[in-house]
């Protein structure tokens, strides 16, 4: 076989062995490997090749930033910042139709800023903001999908893993990332508001929910509540947006406060710290692993020319720019029923690259339209993790899986919305940078 052939064939064995679940990067470095010693039919090259992929890669100092904000996001889930959040929320919008769910959205997006992880945002909110909103009669369905839709913040608002990947990746500065992901996340935030107040409009009986018996929070109480999330936001992404601290810098500073805030309000003891340091180190382990296996992935693609081939498929077909981002979305869409979204952003985004540098688009840009599309795979069957950890989470025989993923349904289709707002308007994705 040519090596393009083999190169093919290396791609579709490893969305197969993701898929049957061999552990990710087992399948990236594994199939990787033996496509380039199949190709060259030299194992010592192969072998050479593997080793520069582990130098290359996570001996980089910008992958410090993994560890440091994986730690301040299980210091602040620790803190209770979640709840107190929620609850600040749910106070200001305790007077309109589907406010609750407006809360769970607004609480999500403070909450990403400081973790970057939708996992940990549905399995806090699932805990938190679920069972209110089944007291006050919503909908069951909306209130499991508000929380799945929502948790989908975590990987686009700063800081985040998956931008983090991506700009290894990509080989952008995770810094950028960060800045480029502020607006595109608060643009999903508000679109999933607007489609909270629409679906309360035309579709009552899905949202349900009666008034909230509640009264408004003293300012005192309000700033008491927000003040600390608020200074760690200031402390991460002011730092990094001023220029006077770098991402890794910020990881570390935003780790110390999150820390501190947490020891001030009780919430920290030496189990619970040490708790923390060894599941940052489980996750932190796992992410670096994933991007060396991505490395060998990268250069087996290389060795192939499946971009180049790629990209002169598409040029014979005519495709030009929305076409191919037509192409590329729709790919996304399609994996992301299979795979979850590190492993989507690993296989496919390497193949795209060398075409969307060519139509002389950002990386950056790309890489936040990539991130969003991925996103829409964590509520979509069968994968569809965000929902399985709302599942697991809320433990409740009254709900259904078929529940959670009908309920996020609608926020799926927001996203998509959203997606093609950004190909549409790039300048969105750059307004912080530019």
């Amino acid at each position: 076989m040519s090596p393009l052939e083999i190169g093919a064939l290396s791609v579709v064995a490893i969305i197969v062995l993701i898929y049957l679940g061999l552990y990710i990067p087992i399948a990236l470095a594994a199939v990787s490997f033996v496509s380039i010693w199949l190709m060259r039919d030299n194992f010592q090259l192969a072998l050479n090749l593997l080793k520069i992929a582990i130098g290359d890669s996570v001996m980089e100092y910008a992958f410090a930033t993994i560890p440091l904000f994986t730690f301040m996001g299980l210091i602040v889930a620790k803190a209770g910042l979640g709840a107190d959040i929620y609850e600040v929320m749910n106070s200001s919008f305790r007077r309109v139709k589907g406010g609750l769910g407006m809360a769970t959205v607004g609480a999500n997006a403070v909450f990403a800023a400081v973790t970057g992880s939708s996992i940990a945002s549905a399995s806090v909110f699932s805990r938190v903001s679920v069972p209110e909103m089944l007291r006050f009669n919503y909908g069951p369905r909306f209130a499991v999908g508000v929380v799945a839709g929502s948790s989908v913040l975590g990987m686009i608002i700063p800081p985040s893993a998956m931008l983090i990947i991506y700009s290894f990746v990509a080989e952008q500065s995770v810094a950028d990332m960060f800045l480029a992901g502020v607006v595109p996340g608060l643009l999903l935030a508000f679109a999933f508001i607007v489609a909270i107040m629409l679906m309360g409009r035309f579709f009552p009986a899905f949202v349900g929910g009666t008034e909230p018996d509640i009264e408004g929070l003293p300012w005192r109480v309000i700033l008491l509540k927000t003040g600390p999330v608020v200074l760690l936001i200031a402390v991460v992404l002011g730092g990094i947006y001023t220029g006077w601290l770098t991402a890794v810098e910020a990881g570390a500073a935003g780790s110390l406060t999150g820390l501190v805030i947490a020891a001030l309000r009780g919430r920290m003891t030496w189990r619970g710290l040490w708790s923390a340091v060894v599941e940052t180190g489980h996750i932190s382990a796992s992410i670096l692993f994933l991007i060396t296996a991505a490395s060998i992935y990268s250069r087996m693609l290389g060795f192939a020319g499946l971009p180049n081939e790629l990209n002169q498929l598409l040029e014979q077909h005519q495709l030009g720019f929305f076409g191919v981002m037509v192409v590329y979305v729709l790919l996304m869409l399609f994996l992301g029923t299979l795979l979850d979204t590190a492993s989507i952003i690993l296989i496919v985004v390497p193949l795209f690259l060398p075409l969307v540098e060519q139509m002389g688009m950002s990386l950056v840009w790309f890489g936040i339209v990539s991130v969003v599309a991925a996103e829409i795979g964590l509520l979509t069957p069968p994968l569809g993790l965000s929902c399985f950890t709302i599942k697991a989470t809320l433990d409740d025989p009254r709900i259904a899986l078929k529940d959670i993923f009908i309920g996020a349904l609608p926020f799926a289709l927001v996203m998509l919305v959203v997606v093609a707002l950004l190909i549409r308007y790039p300048a969105i994705s750059l307004a912080i940078l530019n």
